[in-house]
């Protein structure tokens, strides 16, 4: 994308104008506003949370009486409202931090995650899968029953295997691109309402 392309962006302009850390906020807000995966009073995990857009619209979305935490590889700076901790979710006893933050199962677990793209597509692809599997492992951990999620897809020839799988574990599933995805851009959101485990 071209410097002056992304200065015209509208998404990356609101963001600035409204306090967000990127235009990834938006993505979250209006998948929220389609199928309510985040209401008030939320227990919400957002893994590979960095820069913290999608943490900041979780903040907001669940409001005072909500619980937010972010985990990332990367350093996060502090989001008021979030517990952020730095971690690997390959990491199995990353389990064990978020039971003893949220003291109970939750409603939400977000995934907007993306590997370190190397520009090889089959590779990123395939990284990028892998980890929403890795996100699926804590989910079926932490999620409460009937609770929702929602994963990043880089589209190719793995995602029918993902979300195929993740469809078994819930009441139901939508494929969807949010309009503040860039046109160009291969990804999708994979919609998971009503945990069934």
């Amino acid at each position: 994308m071209k410097l002056q392309d992304a200065r015209k962006d509208h998404y990356r302009k609101l963001a600035h104008e409204q306090g967000f850390r990127s235009r990834a906020a938006y993505k979250l807000k209006e998948l929220n506003q389609s199928y309510r995966i985040i209401g008030p009073g939320f227990g919400v995990l957002d893994l590979g949370c960095a820069p913290g857009g999608w943490t900041q619209m979780a903040v907001k979305l669940t409001g005072n009486q909500g619980k937010v935490m972010g985990i990332d590889l990367s350093y996060v700076e502090e989001i008021p409202g979030a517990y952020l901790i730095r971690e690997n979710i390959e990491d199995e006893h990353v389990i064990d931090e978020i039971m003893s933050y949220f003291g109970r199962k939750i409603n939400a677990v977000i995934c907007d995650l993306s590997p370190k793209v190397s520009g090889n597509w089959s590779v990123d692809h395939a990284k990028q899968i892998s980890l929403n599997y890795d996100c699926v492992k804590i989910m079926d951990k932490v999620l409460s029953n009937k609770g929702n999620a929602v994963f990043k897809v880089f589209d190719g020839e793995y995602s029918k295997e993902f979300t195929d799988y993740v469809k078994k574990k819930f009441a139901r599933i939508n494929l969807t691109k949010p309009k503040a995805s860039r046109k160009q851009s291969s990804e999708l959101y994979c919609v998971c309402l009503g945990f069934i485990g």
